[in-house]
């Protein structure tokens, strides 16, 4: 084993005891796990594990995701594929990537009239799939070791932020496989250069191929990314020379030829309304000031990588160590300089989302997967000890959260205990000694690592989050309205609740309404959903028109979007107006 200044290799179990499956002839190992394409075929399998379930259990999610997979829908509905609307609103705030990809999916495995979202939420698991499978290549290329690159992608698909994204039909997963493949490719330029290598064109055509993706799915965020980290690695080496490698002009031209024809065509059919609305609506307000009450101070991130990354996190302080101390090597320089500059410059941006970091995520979990292989025993002494123990400490206690929410949940929200919540809390908490006691060897790290991450994941997914039934007001009045003959359903008004969900769960002609109704917005109605809240004086303005109302049903929920209120809606019948 390969030993960094500074550090102790972590003690190894004689070979007899090590189960075959993990023995590798790198790093000292022997044996041929980490070799051709069986690691692959692993992470494959881990992302199969952690991503797969829920993807049809749980509703649709209010506001974003249900905003999403509805605006696409409208595009298989309409067969416009350039402007992107919920129902008759402009979505003019991100890309079309995310859109085409999810169009493409429904296209293959479903039909537009189907309210499942698992079809919407496939492109952003296998995006996160794809992610991962390019951190375990470039991690490997970058440092020179495939049993870093494999740890370290191990800790980045089971990060609980990436799992998040890759069960939500937004753009948020497939941003990352596009930054990790534009980063890498960028890495694996600077680290040749440095070394005197030569430079493949394949390379970069990556690049600048990946920064155009990126741009398709959200906008400036991935190009941004890139600049800062040649910008940090120039102003580091005192060298500007290297970039000239990039062949920026050819590459900038490429990257058009590639994003241009959309932004032409977004352009035309919206007036010049696309561009403005996105940057001057949407992108600055979040620069200036924190948009929509997502304002946090700087140094929020700090805290919530702890979860984000979790389980992974337990690691964060050794991975800046060594990183740091390798720092005069071309890829430890180039992994700080992908991490440093942009987390500096997001906890500077008032408006905080924990996925905004998450295109960070994959250089910090290279350089734990660096660390963790090289191996490393009580490496810190003063404030590094003091930073590690305060990170194992907050570590704790997140993990000790999820546990007791996946029991709290369903006894919060349901009043009933699940025993596979109480079995799955028990897991985490044993596996949580057991690492916490055998850190060693890094390979076994990595599977504890990925079994935390399961014992937690595939509960939520499939026993607790899907049950939690007050959290899904839209899926139980979408249900009742099931219930009624087609022909009455045909058209639904929605009084006084207008959260997206119900919108794609009931279709595209669904009708948001206010308690007193409009002519147009009653006529071809034939069922109204009603809030509570606006109950009297919704049947007050139809019995100003001479009509009648039957109460069906009714269905009691949380609108959680909206402060977690309490809702009743009453399924009325109308009389045809």
């Amino acid at each position: 084993m390969r030993r960094v200044a500074g550090l102790v290799p972590a003690p190894t179990l004689p070979l007899s005891r090590v189960p075959p499956f993990l023995l590798s002839t790198e790093e000292g190992w022997t044996g041929g796990s980490l070799e051709g394409l069986r690691p692959y075929a692993l992470l494959c399998l881990l992302c199969l594990l952690l991503y797969a379930p829920g993807l049809a259990a749980i509703p649709p999610l209010d506001r974003d995701e249900a905003r999403f997979a509805q605006a696409t829908r409208q595009m298989l509905e309409t067969g416009d594929f350039i402007r992107i609307r919920f129902q008759d609103e402009a979505r003019n705030k991100k890309p079309v990537g995310i859109h085409w990809l999810q169009a493409a999916s429904v296209t293959a495995f479903s039909t537009p009239e189907s309210p499942a979202i698992w079809p919407y939420r496939l492109p952003s698991a296998t995006a996160a799939t794809v992610a991962v499978m390019l951190t375990f290549a470039f991690g490997t290329r970058l440092l020179g070791s495939r049993l870093a690159g494999f740890i370290g992608a191990v800790l980045l698909a089971s990060g609980l932020g990436l799992v998040a994204e890759a069960h939500v039909a937004k753009s948020d997963a497939a941003l990352l496989a596009a930054v990790v493949a534009g980063q890498g490719a960028l890495g694996s330029v600077y680290t040749a250069v440095r070394t005197g290598r030569p430079v493949p064109w394949s390379l970069l055509l990556v690049f600048w191929v990946a920064e155009a993706v990126a741009t398709l799915f959200k906008g400036p965020p991935g190009p941004l990314l890139a600049l800062l980290t040649v910008t940090a690695l120039s102003i580091a080496d005192r060298d500007v020379r290297w970039i000239r490698q990039l062949r920026p002009i050819a590459g900038v031209f490429v990257a058009l030829l590639i994003v241009a024809p959309w932004i032409v065509a977004i352009e035309l059919a919206t007036d010049g309304g696309f561009l403005s609305d996105s940057i001057l609506h949407d992108l600055l307000p979040k620069l200036i000031g924190a948009q929509e009450s997502h304002g946090a101070p700087p140094g929020s991130y700090a805290v919530v990588v702890i979860a984000g990354f979790w389980p992974g996190s337990l690691f964060i302080v050794p991975a800046l160590a060594v990183g740091l101390r390798r720092s005069h090597a071309p890829a430890q320089r180039f992994l700080l300089a992908w991490l440093v500059p942009a987390w500096i410059l997001l906890e500077l941006v008032p408006t905080k989302l924990p996925h905004y970091v998450l295109p960070l995520y994959p250089a910090l979990a290279l350089l734990a997967g660096y660390a963790l292989a090289e191996g490393f025993d009580k490496p810190f002494s003063g404030v590094g000890r003091l930073f590690d123990s305060v990170v194992k400490v907050l570590w704790g206690l997140v993990t000790a959260a999820f546990a007791a929410a996946l029991i709290a949940a369903p006894v919060w929200f349901c009043g009933i205990y699940s025993p596979a919540a109480l079995v799955a809390a028990a897991l985490l908490l044993g596996l949580t000694l057991l690492l916490l006691w055998r850190a060693s060897p890094p390979l076994r790290v990595a599977g504890f690592v990925a079994a935390l991450a399961a014992s937690s994941v595939l509960p939520a997914a499939l026993a607790v989050i899907p049950e939690l039934d007050p959290l899904w007001l839209s899926r139980s009045a979408a249900a009742l309205v099931a219930q009624q003959p087609p022909a009455r359903a045909k058209v639904v008004m929605s009084v006084g609740y207008s959260e997206p969900s119900l919108v794609f769960l009931l279709g595209t002609r669904t009708r948001l309404v206010t308690a007193a109704p409009g002519d147009l917005q009653l006529r071809g109605a034939g069922l109204a959903l009603v809030n509570d809240h606006y109950d009297a004086e919704f049947r007050q303005s139809l019995a100003a028109r001479g009509l009648g109302t039957r109460a069906i049903d009714s269905v009691t929920g949380l609108d959680y979007s909206a402060g977690g209120r309490r809702l009743v809606m009453t399924l009325y019948d109308l009389e045809p107006h």
